[in-house]
């Protein structure tokens, strides 16, 4: 049977979009489910404040009434401003190992860009960074992380075969957490608090971070990312929003916050349990069952691993020796909550500042994602 493409316009195609990729990777120990929610709430513009300054459309496609792959079309404008580009993007991207059904999906994004004018095409990327983004292409072997993505080795096979080439890569390290930092930290850490006048300032209630320092850290990141691929700056309403569903999350020891002499925000680290695990259990739903996974997880710490989700420092001080100081805090307590490693999630091999940051760190690069893009 032919394939067809067709966008997604009602709840039950919504349902068939999202459900696609829980069947794809049943019982795979290496995907980790998006939460069902939190996709249908990403693609809501009612719901998802990005669309403040994106559009988007998602697709399936469909062989003899079959869901066999799917696929959302996005266009920042904020982004393809701040970067001079006419350029559609592709994300939330899963298929069959089926070309007819790969150039199919591809071939709707790319049509969809054209008739709103741009000229070309890159991805795996979301509305914004705060997205998962980047297709794997070393590291399939390994299991996900709650905010990255997961796919066959066929992926980037097939990318190939239709003339998309590399546009950057992301990689991924897994690190050994040692007892304490390590003795080179500790001078510098030293050093920096003397010079600059720094200081690490630490919450223990959720409101009072989201009320004092809520702002500021998302405004933070907004200075510290503007340089990076394709960022776009967060909006005032996304920045609410991302107060509202992530500040209540955190395990506020592990958010260790570095300020000047006048209390300004200068640096932030954001370190969460592993949810991965937890999140295979609840298989896409929070409901009936999924959430108490989901609290086993952040409350308990029945893991030995953590995401390193965030971490920011303004630009006038990276190099400086600033982040030490987020280490020197993190390292003794990490340790003695039982963790034993900690995921980095995905940094531009391109960032090689960030990247020194683990020399001193047992540390592999066990993963590795790609953008790819095409000129449409």
């Amino acid at each position: 049977m032919s394939v067809s493409v067709r966008p997604v316009t009602t709840k039950k195609e919504m349902k068939q979009f999202i459900c696609f990729n829980y069947e794809l990777y049943k019982g795979s120990p290496y995907a980790v489910p998006d939460l069902y929610s939190d996709v249908r709430d990403t693609l809501d513009p009612n719901k998802n404040a990005a669309f403040e300054f994106c559009e988007a459309q998602p697709f399936i496609a469909l062989r003899d009434g079959k869901v066999v792959g799917r696929i959302v079309a996005v266009i920042n404008k904020k982004a393809n401003q701040a970067w001079d580009k006419k350029s559609v993007r592709f994300g939330w991207v899963d298929f069959i190992d089926d070309a007819e059904v790969v150039d199919a999906l591809f071939a709707a994004v790319e049509e969809w860009g054209r008739e709103r004018g741009m000229d070309e095409i890159h991805g795996p990327l979301g509305f914004t960074d705060f997205d998962p983004e980047g297709m794997l292409v070393e590291g399939f072997d390994r299991m996900s992380t709650m905010v990255t993505i997961y796919n066959h080795a066929y992926y980037p096979e097939h990318m190939e075969r239709m003339g998309y080439t590399k546009d950057t890569d992301w990689v991924e390290y897994m690190l050994t957490a040692p007892q304490q930092l390590p003795e080179r930290h500790t001078r510098i850490a030293r050093i920096v608090k003397e010079k600059f006048g720094l200081r690490v300032v630490k919450y223990t209630s959720h409101k009072k971070l989201a009320r004092e320092r809520g702002q500021a850290i998302f405004e933070l990141l907004n200075e510290a990312y503007a340089n990076l691929y394709g960022y776009s700056a967060l909006s005032p309403k996304q920045i609410q929003q991302y107060i509202a569903t992530y500040l209540p999350l955190l395990d506020l020891r592990l958010v260790p916050m570095v300020v000047d002499k006048d209390d300004n925000l200068i640096g932030f680290a954001l370190v969460l349990p592993s949810l991965a695990k937890a999140f295979q259990k609840a298989n896409g739903r929070l409901f009936p069952f999924g959430w108490w996974h989901l609290i086993k997880a952040l409350k308990w710490n029945n893991t030995k691993m953590s995401e390193m989700m965030l971490i920011a420092v303004k630009p006038e001080y990276q190099g400086k020796g600033a982040v030490t100081l987020l280490f020197e805090d993190i390292i003794p307590i990490h340790y003695q909550l039982g963790y034993r490693y900690s995921e980095t999630n995905p940094e531009l091999e391109t960032n090689t500042k960030v990247q020194a940051q683990w020399d001193y760190f047992e540390r592999e690069n066990h993963k590795r994602r790609r953008i790819y893009a095409k000129k449409i």
